[in-house]
């Protein structure tokens, strides 16, 4: 039997639209009224490899057991009884409510693994509420938007890591391939560069931009017999050029397919140089918190190579602050000159996106750091930073403890970070580092 997720909740925080985006297609009915989830709803899906049955339930409720509301608590409460893992979903934008308190704490009275999600977290404003849901003492909450399916590669990814392993006979990585798309502008080369990865003309290609217009799919093994599952997509142009309903529709299909990669090949075409687009398509891809390499495609053809590089790597290092030191391939898909670099580039982004760092290394890292450059003063007081542990990997994300931690400053965050990224070697992967405030016990005597 493949296990069980079950998604609770108070009603109306969006676990229908979640449930329907987990399972990729619409089942459940959804409305803005709560209570429109009244039946256990269940789907089979596939996540990150793993096969699993997601179950989406009623809002939990206090009521009494006579009431429709009581009967549907004890149905949802039925269901969490079966769960290998219960993800609880809470409103980002209402923040962490009373009754999510009463229901956190009745999850953790179950025994069951708990996966604590903030749906509807669009925008800088749902930072404090996610930020907030760490009081409810179950573990770190993931930050998602079901109805736009931002974050979901992710709860995907942390959901696959949390389900109880598979027997011994089913390694659930020894197939699981590499999810690779590769992005870029229009005629940047990247049905070509796909067809060379492939060996074979899998794609349409030409002059005429705009030829590729779904993402396509396929399957090939590396130098090492590991299997990537690479994506090449419809080439990005900025918003306002886009008029046409089907390039719309190309364009968000290439998004998507950049949402779910783990690794993205971001194609340029080196004659050109960089353009304002490419960078704009480089900060989606550190938004989404996707490993990264750049191709310069076309290397056969630029006349000063030395100069162009020169160029188009300084503007990256300046522009993406937050990738510095992104691995650069330079390669013509035309003759298949440098192609040979690309894959073992791919795969070494891969290992430092899925690296994790020892505890005890991370703090001596982090007790040095403070002590080369101390925290600064915040209205008149220094902040005291204690300790740092790493949360997940896929991208490196990492949680710093203190006094009034919250209120680091930006530019010693980012001290923090360019000086992490240098000890632990993470060279070219969004790092992400949050700040947990912890409570002067004598703030109040």
């Amino acid at each position: 039997m493949p296990p069980i997720v079950v998604i609770a909740g108070r009603p109306n925080v969006g676990k229908s639209t979640l449930f329907n985006r987990l399972a990729g297609r619409r089942i459940a009915l959804v409305a803005d009224t709560p209570g429109v989830t009244r039946d256990r709803k269940q789907a089979e899906a596939r996540l990150r490899g793993r096969d699993v049955t997601l179950i989406d339930t009623a809002g939990l409720e206090e009521a009494a057991p006579e009431t429709l509301a009581g009967r549907l608590r004890a149905g949802s409460a039925s269901a969490v009884e079966q769960a290998d893992l219960v993800l609880f979903v809470l409103d980002a934008r209402t923040g962490v409510t009373p009754a999510d308190r009463h229901f956190a704490q009745w999850l953790r009275r179950q025994g069951k693994p708990v996966l604590l999600v903030a749906n509807k977290a669009e925008g800088r404003a749902a930072t404090s509420a996610i930020l907030e849901a760490y009081a409810l003492g179950l573990g770190d909450p993931v930050g998602v938007s079901a109805e736009h399916g931002e974050g979901i590669a992710d709860l995907m990814s942390e959901i696959a890591d949390r389900l109880p392993a598979e027997p011994p006979a089913a390694d659930p990585d020894a197939d699981r391939p590499l999810k690779l798309a590769i992005v870029g502008r229009p005629n940047a080369g990247k049905s070509t560069l796909l067809n060379r990865l492939l060996g074979e003309d899998r794609m349409i290609t030409g002059p005429e931009p705009g030829l590729t217009r779904d993402a396509i799919a396929v399957i090939l093994t590396d130098a090492d017999g590991r299997p990537i599952e690479l994506v090449d997509t419809a080439g990005l142009r900025r918003r306002a050029r886009i008029e046409a309903p089907l390039e719309k529709m190309s364009v968000s299909s290439a998004i998507e397919a950049l949402k779910m990669a783990e690794i993205v090949v971001l194609t340029l075409d080196a004659v050109e140089g960089i353009h304002d687009q490419d960078l704009q398509i480089a900060r989606l891809i550190e938004r989404e918190g996707r490993g990264c390499v750049v191709a310069l495609n076309k290397w056969d053809a630029v006349p000063d190579r030395n100069a162009a590089r020169r160029a188009i790597t300084e503007r990256l290092e300046d522009s993406l602050a937050q990738m510095k030191g992104i691995p650069v391939v330079t390669l013509s898909a035309l003759t298949g000159a440098g192609v040979d670099r690309l894959l073992p580039a791919v795969r070494k982004a891969s290992d430092v996106w899925n690296k994790r760092v020892p505890t005890g290394e991370l703090n001596r890292w982090f007790e040095g750091a403070l002590a080369r450059h101390q925290p600064p003063l915040v209205q008149g007081r220094r902040l005291k930073l204690r300790y740092l542990t790493q949360a997940k990997a896929r991208p490196p994300t990492f949680v710093a403890f203190g006094t009034r931690a919250e209120q680091t400053p930006e530019d010693y965050q980012r001290y923090l970070v360019n000086s992490l990224r240098a000890e632990f070697d993470l060279p070219g992967t969004p790092i992400r580092l949050q700040f947990r405030g912890t409570k002067n016990p004598f703030a109040e005597a």
